[in-house]
């Protein structure tokens, strides 16, 4: 299990306003209001668990944040609903359509999911499977 998923932002307002509102469909929550963020960056994690997390912040070592070519994040759905939700807001608050909703049977047969870029070109899924 990872602790903590980084990401880099070159906007760090605008990664706020589309991750709150994207990651909200999987029950994370931010943790520091975007006034108040450190130089660790914005944190969003399940209300009253500390990891995993998910973080977007400008980079320690100065410079432009940029994506990981071949990177990808993925968010566990509880239903195939949410995966839609997911999509569907992060398409209406910038993100870049990269596969609609729906089953990818080369995966695996339960294997529901949306893809997406965000604002800043980072690749998100948004998965939903049984699990057995």
């Amino acid at each position: 299990m990872f602790a903590h998923i980084q990401i880099g932002a070159r906007d760090l307002p605008r990664m706020c306003a589309f991750y709150d509102r994207v990651l909200v469909h999987f029950g994370l929550e931010r943790t520091v209001p975007l006034e108040a963020v450190g130089p660790a960056g914005l944190v969003w994690r399940i209300p009253g668990r500390r990891w995993p997390q998910f973080v977007v912040g400008t980079p320690f070592a100065g410079g432009e944040a940029s994506v990981g070519h071949g990177t990808q994040v993925s968010f566990l759905a509880g239903a195939r609903s949410a995966v839609d939700a997911a999509w569907q807001t992060a398409m209406s608050n910038g993100g870049v359509d990269q596969g609609l909703p729906g089953l990818r049977l080369r995966y695996a047969p339960d294997f529901y999911a949306a893809y997406c870029l965000d604002p800043e070109g980072h690749k998100l899924c948004f998965v939903h499977t049984i699990e057995k």
